[in-house]
């Protein structure tokens, strides 16, 4: 536990007993239901495969602006180059703020089979081309694996929550096959200048989808998520752990038995020595679009009634995604 942020080892769930399964879920349960983060270690991930997508990214975000809008990401898809001022998160809580002080690179699916269900009028743009840019050599490669690594934490992620939420441990598994979530690399940029009024690296918001694997670097000014008692603790950054949060989408789904917490990017000090440039890798992992999203019943009782209506994953994210995506003065 760091400043109320669990850390929490995943391994025993990976390679232990059922009971080991039992146990790591009870912690993740605890976590979910006390403030809707965590830090996982033992996951498998590589450490070269990580570094990969640092040094791929910085590599990206260092091109003259006019090659990153090479590949600008379109109004209707979210794929590809995000400029700084075109977005601010706290607008998806209807807060108006300056823009957020970041720009960003997006992906979505990778190895999209050629069958109606991914390319039909049903999944719309879920399953869009991506938008590779022709420099730095192996970005596409490195991204690429990176994001199927992903797919693979995510859905154990997804069999962890399952047994946490009394549940067999695949129940999930048949909504998340198909998923149609989003991998970023956001790069906060040093700060040379003062931030305007209420301007932050990322405004106060809360994610969309079923869960978001984030790794951080240990950059000045960095992720702090709102407790319950309404204070903002720094989420910390574990070299070899992955930071998870709920999202939205989760919260409805448990019935708010878990929370989809606040949490915001802060500028760094000003003070601050050397370089603050900061480089994130979200993961938002989004159930399969047309995943029909109802309160869980071991969520549900006669004390505690459902308190949602039933939806799509698809329709959920595309109402939150519209909201944030500020207009470009730009284009």
């Amino acid at each position: 536990m760091t400043d109320g942020i669990p850390i929490i080892d995943i391994g025993p769930y990976r390679t232990g007993s059922a009971w080991d399964k039992r146990a790591v879920a009870r912690q993740v349960d605890d976590a979910c239901r006390e403030i809707g983060f965590l830090v996982i270690t033992g996951h498998g991930v590589d450490p070269a495969l990580i570094e990969g997508i640092r040094s791929t990214s910085r590599a990206f975000f260092d091109l003259p602006v006019a090659t990153k809008l090479e590949r600008r990401m379109p109004p209707d898809r979210y794929r590809g180059y995000t400029p700084m001022g075109t977005e601010g998160l706290a607008y998806s809580l209807d807060t108006a703020t300056p823009p957020d002080l970041k720009e960003s690179f997006s992906i979505g699916p990778v190895d999209v089979p050629d069958d109606p269900y991914f390319r039909g009028s049903a999944a719309g743009n879920f399953f869009a081309d991506n938008l590779w840019p022709a420099a730095p050599a192996g970005f596409r490669g490195t991204w690429e694996a990176y994001y199927r690594e992903m797919e693979r934490v995510a859905t154990e992620m997804m069999r962890i929550f399952a047994l946490a939420l009394e549940l067999p441990e695949a129940s999930f598994d048949r909504l998340v096959d198909r998923h149609i979530s989003n991998f970023s690399v956001i790069h906060y940029p040093d700060q040379p200048t003062d931030p305007l009024p209420g301007q932050l690296r990322a405004g106060e918001h809360t994610d969309y989808g079923s869960l978001t694997i984030v790794k951080p670097d240990g950059a000045p000014g960095g992720l702090q998520a709102r407790n319950r008692a309404g204070r903002w603790i720094d989420v910390p950054n574990i070299e070899e752990g992955f930071v998870i949060n709920l999202g939205d989408l989760m919260a409805e789904w448990t019935n708010d038995r878990w929370v989809s917490t606040l949490h915001r990017v802060v500028n760094p000090p000003r003070d601050a020595n050397g370089s603050t440039r900061r480089i994130s890798m979200p993961f938002f992992h989004q159930p399969n679009y047309d995943a029909v999203v109802d309160c869980i019943p071991t969520c549900v009782s006669a004390d505690n009634p459902a308190r949602y209506g039933r939806t799509t994953s698809g329709k959920h994210v595309l109402a939150k995604i519209a909201k944030h995506r500020l207009e470009d003065e730009a284009a």
